[in-house]
């Protein structure tokens, strides 16, 4: 259900720029990534700071979108968003030597320090990966194009958080084995 939830802006935003154009489809980007924040907000009761991010770019960019009736806000987005996220990741561990995953996700999984070290450089260049496609697209493309590369550019982060997963997976420990049986 989660992955429906989390997919069904960027297939409705696809379908309604299919139907109609970019305009449209901004729009019902919009309303559709507020839904989807409400049902994230009423089945966790909480929105992560990822969450509040994303719905606050995609309504300032759309909104730029829409009244400036110019759609390269609406292109660019996505790559604001990588690169605020790569920077701060860097920006973190780097500077302030704070680990933004491992703050995140330390409650929820126990890793050895250098595996959080590596996730997270994998996740400043994966952003930042994501980030410079998304821009070489936006510039030298068409909407059209860009709008496709939205779409099927999908399997980019589907094929990293499988990567991550099989990674982290031989390093993530049961509760079962780590409390003594009686």
């Amino acid at each position: 259900m989660k992955i429906l939830i989390d997919f069904f802006p960027i297939l409705l935003f696809f379908g309604a720029y299919k139907i109609y154009d970019i305009y449209i489809g901004t729009g019902v980007l919009m309303a559709a990534t507020v839904l989807q924040m409400v049902l994230i907000y009423a089945i966790d009761r909480k929105l992560q700071m990822m969450h509040k991010i994303t719905l606050g770019l995609i309504l300032a960019f759309g909104t730029l979108t829409l009244v400036l009736h110019d759609d390269r806000f609406i292109k660019w987005k996505p790559t604001v968003l990588y690169a605020a996220m790569a920077i701060a990741l860097a920006v973190a561990v780097w500077i302030y030597k704070k680990n933004f995953l491992k703050m995140l996700l330390g409650s929820q999984m126990a890793l050895p320090e250098p595996v959080w070290m590596r996730l997270n450089m994998m996740w400043v260049v994966y952003s930042a990966f994501m980030a410079l496609i998304n821009a070489y697209v936006a510039a030298y493309y068409s909407t059209e194009a860009w709008v496709n590369f939205k779409l099927w550019g999908y399997a980019f982060p589907l094929v990293f958080i499988v990567g991550q997963g099989f990674y982290i997976s031989r390093y993530l420990t049961t509760e079962d084995a780590k409390t003594p049986t009686p």
